[in-house]
């Protein structure tokens, strides 16, 4: 069998390339655009190099005839907003499905969320399978490969997409993938300033600071890339310190998958104390002074 891996970051690379290995006898992994190309982690990488002007999305084109030439039975994807893109066109191409949101993988199918995390369901590809998964889900296997890179002939898209301008996003710091903890607010938070509070309990746990989605697309405190959710991240850090989140089952499931859940809210009756495995109640602006004053 082969595998196809399309995945966006460096470190997803090798993580997704070592679940394929263990599924598949070839693995090649699919790299678009500039930065560094893993190495030992295929059997061979394909690279493809974006023209200038052309955006990461436009290289839908030329991943459908690497598929092609290729012909894998077995596709994994990291979950990022353009792979999905990518993911959704190649299936198209392919005239088969993409499972999304896979728990679990084996060679007799995928475990993946369903109705927004409120049931899981199994399911088999009756073509080439399609998955897009954490590829958390595959840090404790080894990755291998040689070091063949083979770059890959554009193929222009038909509707391309029009860059029309460029500008930087601020990053928050930790990179949430990686971190052991993560600390996320919500909205028992009332006001912004409030959050230093947040980021003071991350400076004592060596944490990464996340939130629950009002806080990025309603009010816009924190950026888009640190909303944990359904929609957002899916995280699987050792410890999850919920500041504030009530537990609504799309927040839930961006974060279930922690080693230990710690739980701070105000409302004793709140559904996350019932999800977690310690509970505190009480105001954050009491309980979070106290905490870093204890660390």
């Amino acid at each position: 069998m082969k595998a196809l891996v399309l995945a966006e970051r460096f470190d997803a690379a090798g993580k997704l390339c070592a679940g394929a290995r263990s599924l598949a006898d070839e693995v090649v992994l699919v790299v678009i655009g500039e930065g560094q190309i893993p190495r030992g982690v295929a059997d061979k990488v394909v690279h493809i190099a974006l023209p200038q002007g052309a955006v990461y999305d436009d290289a839908a084109d030329t991943v459908n005839a690497i598929f092609d030439a290729q012909a894998p039975e077995l596709v994994l994807v990291e979950p990022t907003r353009h792979l999905k893109v990518i993911a959704g066109k190649l299936a198209a191409h392919a005239k088969t499905s993409v499972i999304t949101d896979v728990l679990e993988l084996d060679g007799e199918g995928a475990t993946n969320m369903y109705f927004g995390g409120v049931a899981h369901r199994r399911l088999k590809a009756l073509r080439t399978a399609i998955y897009t998964i954490n590829p958390e889900t595959f840090a404790e296997l080894p990755a291998s490969g040689t070091d063949a890179i083979e770059e890959a002939a554009w193929v222009a898209p038909q509707t391309p997409l029009e860059l029309v301008a460029v500008a930087p996003i601020e990053k928050s710091g930790v990179d949430l993938f990686k971190a052991d903890v993560i600390v996320a607010a919500g909205r028992g938070f009332a006001e912004e300033s409030d959050l230093d509070l947040a980021r003071g309990l991350c400076d004592k746990l060596g944490a990464g600071l996340g939130c629950s989605r009002p806080l990025t697309e309603g009010l816009n405190w924190l950026p888009t890339e640190v909303y944990i959710g359904v929609s957002g991240l899916m995280l699987t850090p050792k410890v999850y310190v919920a500041v504030g989140i009530s537990g609504q089952m799309q927040h839930m499931v961006g974060c279930n998958r922690a080693g230990t859940i710690v739980a701070i809210n105000k409302d004793k009756n709140a559904p996350i104390l019932k999800q977690c495995d310690l509970g505190l109640v009480g105001d954050i602006k009491e309980v979070l002074p106290a905490l870093i004053d204890v660390l």
